[in-house]
């Protein structure tokens, strides 16, 4: 195995991590959906899963995760969007 596709693997599993990580917190009230440390897990553990699925020829996966960093980076937008007009 080369270093590669270590980091790849990594990447995979970090990204698994910390979406499973997110859901965890959301779903025990530990963390709310609306912010932006719940957004940036899931961006970049999607981000993890793009590449190790893109890698492994996993296309459904990757698209799948390309939209999920798609509405995480959305909802980033309008935390961020919002807090500025407060």
């Amino acid at each position: 195995m080369t270093v590669s596709m270590i980091l790849i693997e990594a990447a995979g599993w970090t990204g698994a991590l910390l979406i499973l990580g997110a859901y965890i917190l959301l779903s025990a009230g530990k963390m709310q959906g609306n912010s932006p440390a719940y957004q940036w897990m899931n961006v970049i553990g999607a981000a993890g899963f793009i590449l190790n699925s893109g890698y492994n020829g996993a296309i459904p996966s990757m698209v799948l995760n390309i939209i999920w960093v798609g509405i995480g980076v959305f909802a980033l937008w309008r935390i961020y969007k919002g807090a500025k007009a407060v």
